[in-house]
């Protein structure tokens, strides 16, 4: 079965930098395209990042462009995004996402604050 599990959250100052990790199994990683996503207290889940299958090209919502990265390693079944100059409006919950055959699939979610 499908699972994702997402770590590397955590605490940080404005300004600081977090790297988040999305493990993956029970499908072949390689051949799927993942999504890093956040929701905020109050506000819907929106997308932050995308990543093709191969890694080949990636996407950006306009507020994290030049902030954030995707990245993957399919030999490691593995997805990051490495956030840089983190400000307060990026705490939120963030999920790692994939979509196989017509069903979504997401991890639990690891908590970012970015908070002084």
């Amino acid at each position: 079965q499908v699972q994702l599990v997402e770590s590397g959250g955590g605490l940080v100052q404005p300004g600081g930098s977090l790297r988040l990790s999305c493990a993956a199994s029970g499908f072949t990683f390689s051949s799927y395209a993942m999504s890093w996503y956040r929701q905020a207290p109050g506000k819907e889940r929106e997308l932050v990042a995308f990543i093709t299958s191969t890694g080949s090209s990636t996407n950006y919502a306009d507020s994290m462009k030049g902030r954030f990265t995707i990245s993957r390693d399919n030999a490691k079944n593995m997805v990051y995004l490495q956030m840089n100059s983190l400000k307060p409006e990026d705490t939120a919950v963030y999920y790692c996402k994939t979509r196989r055959l017509g069903n979504d699939y997401w991890g639990q979610g690891t908590q970012v604050t970015v908070s002084t």
